[in-house]
């Protein structure tokens, strides 16, 4: 039985060490005059839509101005992502085991087909996987710019791996590997299998508690992991 494997990026397979959201701050004042409650807010587990949007409104801007600044907010974030992440002294983390992770499950495509599923709009997560060097590792993905609400990824996910093999991923074939308790519970419509790392800000037992069905410290056990994702 072959396997649909996805990645979460932040937290789970990296860490820009807060060049992001630098980038998305200076993007927000740009465009709408204030980057909101940026500080104090929560990015985890949440689509980069839906991170201003709640900013925004937390700042009370209506909908209306919201929708009317986001093309100029994105095209913003890029840019300054982009000049982030070329800094002499910028160095995306990558997160323990994760290479070797990702060379095992791409150098065993019979079994596993590795891609995204991420709160990030396309181009910001191509970016950070370049900056990294771990852009060569997934065929397509799910992301932030394709729909807002993160539960509605996993579906996206599935329809593009159809079109790009054939196979209609079901049920426990469907792997979700992310860091946050969202990655947790947005593949559970799908009866997708919740794979939880706990590399960023929840420990594994929040994870559990979030849906997780299986947990661990960090991907740094290669064999582990893929002994776990061929037992499903």
């Amino acid at each position: 039985m072959k396997r649909l494997i996805l990645f979460d990026i932040d937290g789970t397979l990296l860490w820009t060490r807060g060049a992001a959201k630098r980038a998305f701050e200076r993007a927000m004042v740009e465009v709408y005059g204030t980057p909101g409650p940026i500080a104090k807010h929560s990015f985890g587990g949440k689509t980069d839509p839906q991170i201003a949007r709640e900013l925004l409104r937390l700042s009370g801007f209506d909908e209306d101005r919201i929708e009317a600044g986001l093309v100029r907010l994105w095209a913003g974030y890029l840019r300054e992502l982009r000049e982030e992440l070329r800094l002499p002294d910028h160095r995306t983390e990558v997160l323990p085991g994760v290479r070797p992770l990702l060379g095992e499950l791409v150098r065993r495509s019979d079994t596993f087909l590795v891609g995204l599923l991420t709160g990030n709009i396309e181009e910001g997560a191509a970016l950070k996987l370049r900056s990294a060097a771990l852009d060569c590792s997934f065929r397509f993905g799910a992301f932030g710019s394709d729909r807002e609400r993160r539960e509605d990824l996993p579906a996206v996910a599935v329809e593009r791996a159809f079109a790009l093999t054939g196979v209609r991923f079901r049920q426990r074939e469907i792997v979700i590997i992310g860091d946050t308790p969202a990655d947790m519970t947005c593949g559970a419509s799908l009866d997708a299998f919740a794979f939880g790392v706990a590399t960023g800000y929840f420990d594994e037992a929040s994870l559990r508690a979030a849906g997780a069905h299986f947990t661990v410290t960090d991907l740094g056990n290669t064999q582990g992991v893929l002994d776990v994702l061929l037992d499903i």
